[in-house]
C-alpha cells in the first residue's frame, strides 16, 4: 500500500498551522495574507509569541504534528531550534515564525509586511 500524501494548499495549510499553535497556547497569533503582494516570498507569514523557550518548543512540534498527520508533509525547512527564541518552519506557501515575545519585538515582521492583510485570532 503506498503512503499517499495528500496535497495541501496554502489556506488549508495556514489553518493547520494556527491549529498547531492554538494547541500549546501560543499568544497573540497574526496570520498575514502575503498573496497579493508583488515578489512576496510565501503565501503566508503565521506569526505567534511564546511565554518560555519550553513553550516555543511545544508549539514548534505541534505545528509539526498537525501539519504531518493531515497532510503527511514536513518543513521544507527548519531554523532556531538550537537557541529556542525564534523558530522559523518553512512550509514553502506558508512561513511559521514562534518567538519569544521580546525577540518578537525586537524583528517586528508585522512592520516589515505593512501591505499585507493582517488577521488577528482570537485566543482559544
Amino acid at each position: 500500500m503506498k503512503d499517499s500524501k495528500i496535497e495541501a494548499n496554502s489556506d488549508i495549510l495556514a489553518e493547520l498551522v494556527v491549529k498547531g499553535m492554538q494547541e500549546k497556547k501560543a499568544a497573540d497569533i497574526v496570520v498575514m495574507n502575503l498573496k497579493s503582494l508583488k515578489n512576496a516570498v510565501s503565501d503566508y507569514f503565521i506569526i505567534a509569541s511564546a511565554n518560555s523557550d519550553t513553550q516555543l518548543d511545544a508549539i514548534a512540534s505541534a505545528i509539526e504534528e498537525e501539519v504531518f498527520k493531515a497532510t503527511k508533509q514536513n518543513p521544507w525547512q527548519s531554523e532556531g531550534r538550537t537557541n529556542n527564541e525564534w523558530v522559523l518552519l518553512d512550509y514553502v506557501d506558508v512561513v511559521a515564525h514562534i518567538f519569544l515575545k521580546d525577540k518578537r519585538e525586537f524583528y517586528a515582521l508585522e512592520e516589515l509586511w505593512g501591505d499585507a492583510r493582517i488577521q488577528h485570532v482570537e485566543s482559544v
